[in-house]
């Protein structure tokens, strides 16, 4: 009675999360000696890892993506005669493997023709091991240009996110951003409108069929379908997608829903998906959701419009309405390891609450509302004004800097103004502004040192910590309070002068 072979249904490879291996590079290792001698030749042949199996069935112990090794110690006497290489070559290509391994001795002088005609028929790659080469050392070349392919990823990615954030500074940020995406991944980019409408693309022109299909796929991310859109993509069924992939032909299709529901959509189409797009894409989606996230808002509205009459000369009592009401905190921070940078700015903005962000070279500066209590961020050093209304923003911003300069030389993360009731709100304010400028009048004309003294005075002597405050060295420091204290001709080691200078340097 004739066996019957019942084959299972070809699986998706379960491929890990690393970068494949192309076998080409494989096969171009010198020192490993691969020669493919049956299979299919395609350039786009990819390895995700090396398994040996010396088992008659691999393909329950296969996850797919596997260059299998094998030294056929599986193989009967009587296989050349029978159905057995047919079975087994099948069993990998069902179980999803990349191609097959034979090692030559010590078990068979030559690769059996029985084996190369079934990977002729059935299409596995079949490469010859040679007696030289171990297959832990293919194993061991797998990983080495896997891993090296995950360094050029990461690089890649890497490059790609500096110079996206690069493009989200610059005065055009939307068409420089997807000019950008475009030139990194080889394709188009395209903005989508909430309307369905391009509001910008970038990149080499899409065929017609292509440009439309992208357009479609767009409106699986995007606000419900709308009548007055050309071509109406259906509601999906359940929780509105954030993202989706297709082909219109031999190019890759890519849509990215922005921000938090307001319409816009990024589209992507490429010749061909290479490791890290998709993050890059993301990149590019979570700057351009920050670009255009309140453009049609309310708020954003608001926003503008105070912006402009600040320029236009409008007083900021008279423009504050527009940006709520009460009063606000100013907050000054800045980042613990690398400088700060437009994408980590508006993250720090978001998570106090606020879109006021103004990116500084150093530092980032944010204006909250004062009921929105800031709290320590990690990777940030803080300082955080006194509550202001409008017409105090600029005292608020100086306190807000000097909270920061405390936070970072005391190592604290953050720092608040104190703005208790002290004992110079006794001193009518008039006449301690006259005792200020009449004792501090010796150091006239000379902010570096008034400066160096409020912040040793406020840091109680210490050199070191006042160096770091101000970004000089702590010699500096002693240079500059000696100088003081001979300008002043007063004895800084004295607490009732310290006392007095503190006193007048706060209403100075």
């Amino acid at each position: 009675m004739e066996e019957t072979h019942i084959m299972p249904e070809t699986i998706t490879p379960a491929v890990p999360p690393t970068p494949p291996v192309p076998l080409t590079a494989l096969l171009a290792r010198e020192d490993l000696g691969l020669r493919q001698i049956a299979g299919p030749t395609d350039p786009d042949t990819v390895v995700h890892w090396a398994h040996t199996s010396e088992m008659a069935d691999p393909y329950p112990y296969l996850l797919g993506g596997e260059l299998l090794l094998t030294a056929g110690v599986h193989i009967p006497g009587t296989a050349g005669t029978g159905t057995y290489f047919d079975d087994y070559v099948s069993r990998i290509v069902a179980a999803g493997g990349a191609a097959l391994g034979f090692g030559v001795a010590p078990v068979h002088d030559t690769v059996p023709p029985a084996l190369v005609a079934a990977c002729d028929r059935l299409g596995l790659p079949l490469l010859e091991v040679p007696p030289q080469t171990t297959f832990s050392g293919v194993a061991r070349a797998v990983w080495q240009l896997m891993a090296q392919a995950r360094l050029a990823e990461l690089r890649r990615v890497t490059e790609a996110q500096q110079s996206l954030a690069a493009a989200a500074s610059r005065p055009d940020p939307v068409p420089a951003v997807l000019r950008q995406l475009a030139q990194r991944l080889g394709g188009r980019a395209v903005l989508y409108g909430p309307d369905g409408s391009e509001v910008a693309a970038a990149g080499r022109q899409a065929p017609e069929g292509v440009g439309r299909a992208l357009a479609q796929l767009a409106g699986v991310v995007g606000p419900a379908a709308r009548p007055d859109r050309p071509t109406p993509a259906p509601a999906p069924a359940g929780p509105q997608p954030t993202s989706a992939t297709d082909a219109s032909g031999d190019t890759h299709l890519s849509v990215y829903a922005l921000g938090a529901g307001e319409g816009f959509v990024l589209g992507v189409a490429t010749s061909r998906r290479e490791p890290g797009d998709h993050t890059i894409a993301s990149v590019a989606s979570v700057l351009l959701s920050l670009l255009t996230g309140e453009r049609h808002s309310g708020a954003g509205a608001a926003r503008s419009s105070a912006l402009v009459r600040l320029l236009l000369g409008a007083p900021p009592g008279e423009v504050a309405p527009l940006l709520g009401t009460g009063r606000w905190l100013v907050v000054h921070a800045r980042p613990e390891t690398q400088v700060p940078d437009p994408v980590t700015a508006s993250a720090l903005g978001a998570a106090l609450g606020s879109p006021l962000v103004d990116l500084g070279r150093e530092a980032v500066r944010v204006l909250v509302p004062a009921d929105r209590e800031p709290a320590p961020q990690p990777g940030w050093t803080v300082g955080v004004s006194a509550p202001a209304e409008p017409r105090d923003w600029p005292a608020a911003d100086t306190q807000a800097a000097r909270a920061l300069a405390r936070a970072r030389a005391t190592r604290t993360p953050l720092v608040r103004h104190a703005a208790r009731p002290a004992l110079a709100d006794l001193v009518p304010t008039a006449d301690a502004e006259t005792h200020a400028r009449t004792l501090l009048a010796p150091l006239g004309g000379q902010p570096a040192l008034a400066e160096t003294l409020r912040t040793w005075l406020s840091l109680h002597g210490s050199w070191d910590r006042t160096a770091v405050a101000l970004g000089v060295h702590r010699n500096t420091v002693r240079q500059r309070i000696a100088r003081c204290a001979g300008l002043l001709a007063a004895d800084l080691d004295d607490p009732d002068v310290r006392m007095e200078l503190w006193f007048a340097l706060r209403r100075g």
